[in-house]
């Protein structure tokens, strides 16, 4: 029988544990999606919304956790300007330990009965060469969305922490945490720069939630008005002494001001003071997508590995 149990926070606390396993010996086999800071994120700001169409499963041996899979289920979206819109294909986002590969024919079996009928995607990494070639064997193929220019798939960067510039601000902007400003306007400071976005209060009070957010690694730019233009949030994962940007985004009335550069050096001098000593962001890779790219990599970060999208589509229904 299959195991659809939703998703809790202690599940997202088990597979942050795996992705520091992973992340200490096969760093590049991290997916996208399953990296210590991502899942706190996604786990906080889109539970409230989403939770309920979360399910999952876990595969341990002994009492240690090997593989796990989370699939979001199809289901509506509604925006911060009011627009709602309807997901209508299931995503499955997994980890399976390196030393346990062949589960992933199990992941994917899984995925097939938990979604069964709809187009299911996933967006394991290119360089999971045993992976790619079992889901290819399951039926999957290359997202045609991920294709060209404008396609849309996502490469990991990363850069030491050494050689940090002294952050400048231009005139009549500072530097504030998330326990220097007021809830509210730190989720205002992130709607402005996602406009249209999925965030609340609420999301907000459940990302604060998460056993790994720390409210002094989440950065803030203040603007001469008093309002936040800019804002990011760093994810450390002490036992690999290594943090991440999740999210990075600016008011999009503040923009090329080289406010979002003095953000992420500033950032990264407070993770390096945290214990890190090294720096992960990722972004949209494809060439029609340059503005974070060059973003991350005019503060030194460069690709490290890149995610290969799928997709399958569901059988056709018989007339």
């Amino acid at each position: 029988m299959p195991d659809f149990e939703l998703v809790t926070a202690s599940d997202v606390m088990l597979m942050q544990g795996l992705a520091q396993r992973v992340t200490r010996i096969r760093p590049e086999l991290v997916n996208t999606d399953a990296t210590f800071g991502e899942l706190a994120w996604v786990w906080g700001h889109e539970r409230a919304a989403q939770g309920e169409s979360w399910v999952r499963r876990m595969w341990r041996v002994g009492d240690e956790l090997v593989a796990w899979a989370w699939c979001f289920l199809p289901h509506q979206v509604t925006r911060s300007d009011g627009s709602v819109s309807d997901v209508t294909d299931a995503y499955l986002a997994y980890q399976v330990h390196p030393e346990h590969a062949e589960l992933v024919d199990e992941v994917i079996d899984w995925f097939d009965s938990a979604a069964a009928d709809t187009n299911r995607s996933v967006m394991p990494r290119a360089a999971d060469e045993y992976g790619l070639a079992r889901w290819a064997a399951h039926g999957y193929v290359t997202n045609p969305g991920s294709e060209g220019d404008k396609g849309f798939w996502t490469q990991l960067n990363e850069r030491e922490l050494i050689d940090l510039r002294q952050p400048m601000l231009p005139a009549g902007f500072r530097f504030r945490t998330a326990e220097q400003v007021d809830a509210h306007d730190v989720v205002q400071a992130h709607i402005d720069a996602w406009h249209p976005s999925r965030y609340t209060d609420q999301a907000y009070e459940d990302v604060r939630a998460t056993a790994t957010y720390r409210p002094d690694l989440h950065v803030l730019v203040e603007g001469p008005s008093g309002i936040m233009v800019a804002s990011t949030i760093m994810w450390l994962d002490e036992a690999n002494q290594t943090a991440e940007f999740e999210p990075v985004g600016t008011h999009r009335d503040y923009r090329r001001q080289g406010l979002s550069s003095s953000m992420l050096w500033h950032g990264m001098h407070l993770a390096h003071d945290a214990g890190a000593t090294h720096m992960t962001v990722a972004c949209l890779g494809a060439p029609g997508h340059p503005g974070a790219k060059g973003l991350y990599y005019g503060v030194g970060f460069r690709e490290f590995t890149r995610d290969a999208p799928l997709i399958k589509h569901a059988a056709p229904t018989a007339e």
